[in-house]
């Protein structure tokens, strides 16, 4: 089985890595990631995450493997901030509260799905003017759902979580392992 991974970001690759894992290819699939009115967060990841998967055109020996990730404050999704200025909003919005990271994993092979949701509990600190300044600063938002990466600078700024750290860079390390054993990739013992 080859294992093609449906999404461009670095961390959910090293991820995989810590699974033992190395994509055969990696295919970055067009869809529309624009919030319908009314979508949950939960529903929009779940929605998107699939999506990708189902944009994805593989052979008979390749397994897909696709994931979302968002940002939720209550019923607000915080997606990946257009530019500076909506990331200050973003971080200013989180400054202080508890918000919920949900990202949905969806692997696929040509004739079955399997996903799973994972939900993590998140806090971050009351921020000054000066850290968000600093934590703007570092650019470091850039392509990060709510506008931060727990992996980065911004793990200064989170005092806790409740849930899977992995989720929270992209991708939940034991979900994802179980539905690549499911669709057949060896997990530690690479592709073959």
């Amino acid at each position: 089985m080859r294992l093609v991974l449906g999404s461009g970001s670095p961390r959910r690759a090293e991820l995989l890595g810590q699974l033992g894992l190395v994509p055969d290819d990696v295919r970055v699939p067009d869809t529309d990631e624009a919030v319908l009115k009314g979508e949950t967060p939960l529903a929009y990841c779940r929605r998107v995450a699939a999506g990708k998967a189902a944009a994805m055109q593989l052979a008979g020996d390749e397994v897909a493997l696709c994931a979302d990730t968002t940002v939720a404050l209550g019923r607000r999704i915080l997606g990946k901030p257009a530019d500076i200025d909506e990331a200050r909003a973003f971080l200013l919005a989180l400054s202080g509260r508890r918000h919920r990271v949900i990202t949905s994993v969806v692997v696929r092979n040509a004739t079955q799905v399997w996903s799973r949701d994972v939900v993590t509990l998140v806090k971050m600190k009351r921020l000054s003017d000066q850290e968000l300044a600093a934590y703007l600063a570092t650019e470091d938002w850039r392509g990060k759902a709510g506008g931060y990466g727990i992996q980065g600078p911004a793990g200064a700024l989170i005092p806790w979580i409740q849930g899977s750290y992995s989720a929270v860079m992209g991708l939940p390390l034991a979900e994802t392992a179980h539905l690549l054993q499911a669709a057949g990739i060896s997990v530690w013992k690479g592709n073959s």
